[in-house]
């Protein structure tokens, strides 16, 4: 059961949901990400779950077995972090209640295709893809618009949600009666780069006035392993591109730098990495900082206790950096929601359908998961 004082805090939420409800809806928003454990009891699965996905990591053998190992190894100190952080990640929260101003919007904007209701679908923990999409054709949604909420694509997070996505059908097969189509990146999307620029700005009013100017903004992004970005991978690119925008955004306003964290194992991964882009920067005397999750649309792990904690708090500690701030992600930031409405009603005017470069492998991609799910998406998606 609820307390009351659970049931306050979700009643925003709850009554958002029942408006976009409350008809059958036309046209359902299925919102992808990887999801976090809101518990630190579904940890051990959330990790199992990335450690035995090949598309998100490939182990060099074993991974059915390695894989498990690694997650239960993993669990008590990852399990802590999230205690931390209050005990959960809260990434479902923001994930929803983004989908339900976005469709409130797009009811407004788009009536030809409202009613519109979102429907989260998360890689690693519930709402899992089948959930998310057993809920969609259980409502008798017309079309499905399914959104990426990763802004820069990358084939071991965005590609691993359409995967599976397609595995799912390639069991049950897809309605004849209902189009599918994708939104795959939004990574120099003008709304986007706006919202990051404004709560960049707020940040640096609060640091002392005759700091502001002289402080480094760090955009830290998640890395990848090497072996991934020389496959092909546009993530680095992309990234790089929502960066500039920003910057571009904010007049060039500070010294900025492209940084890379969370890396996982031993295999060479993308760099500078973050803690180590800030000891390098304190070496040369610099020691104002303002921290970006420039590829992070809401509060999780990564920003929660990784920026937070273990950046801002105890390596600037360590290291003698005397102001440190990190900047929020986007949650449900007027600009954002905006940006999310204008990209979605763009492409539902536009007719929809899938990118060119969706449907474009990696130059040495040899993922026969990834070749049967591009020509499904190719097929479905350009059906009339």
């Amino acid at each position: 059961m609820f307390s009351i004082k659970q049931v306050m805090r979700l009643k925003p939420f709850m009554a958002l949901r029942f408006a976009s409800s409350q008809s059958s809806p036309k046209t359902g928003i299925v919102m992808l990400n990887m999801g976090g454990p809101q518990s630190s009891e579904n940890v051990h699965d959330y990790l199992l779950g990335i450690m035995t996905d090949k598309d998100m990591i490939q182990f060099p053998f074993f991974q059915n077995k390695l894989g498990p190992w690694i997650a239960k190894r993993r669990t008590p100190e990852v399990k802590q972090k999230y205690d931390e952080i209050g005990g959960g990640s809260p990434i479902f929260k923001w994930t929803e209640k983004q989908g339900q101003l976005l469709c409130k919007q797009l009811d407004e904007q788009c009536p030809e295709s409202a009613p519109h209701k979102n429907y989260t679908a998360f890689r690693y923990v519930t709402p899992f893809t089948d959930e998310a999409f057993n809920e969609v054709l259980k409502d008798g949604v017309k079309r499905i618009v399914v959104f990426s909420q990763y802004p820069q694509y990358s084939c071991a997070t965005s590609g691993s949600s359409f995967n599976a996505i397609y595995r799912h059908f390639r069991k049950i097969g897809f309605p004849k009666d209902i189009k599918l189509s994708v939104i795959d990146r939004w990574s120099t999307n003008p709304l986007l780069a706006k919202t990051f620029a404004d709560l960049i700005r707020k940040e640096l009013k609060q640091l002392p006035e005759d700091k502001q100017k002289e402080a480094i903004i760090l955009f830290s992004a998640h890395s990848i392993p090497l072996k991934t970005v020389n496959r092909g991978d546009s993530y680095p690119s992309e990234v790089g591109a929502t960066v500039q925008m920003v910057m571009q955004e904010l007049n060039y306003c500070n010294p900025y730098q492209l940084v890379w964290q969370s890396k996982v194992g031993p295999l060479p991964w993308l760099g500078p990495f973050t803690d180590d882009a800030l000891k390098g920067y304190v070496k040369q005397g610099k020691k104002t900082f303002l921290l970006v999750p420039i590829a992070f649309v809401n509060e999780h792990i990564e920003t929660l206790h990784e920026m937070d904690i273990e950046y801002c708090k105890d390596l600037a500690g360590e290291i003698g950096v005397k102001h440190i701030r990190r900047v929020p992600t986007p949650n449900d930031h007027p600009l954002f929601i905006d940006a999310l409405t204008g990209i979605v009603k763009d492409h539902l005017k536009n007719g929809g359908g899938v990118s060119h470069k969706f449907l474009n492998r990696c130059p040495h991609c040899t993922n026969v998961n990834c070749y049967n799910s591009k020509k499904w998406y190719a097929d479905i998606c350009n059906r009339t």
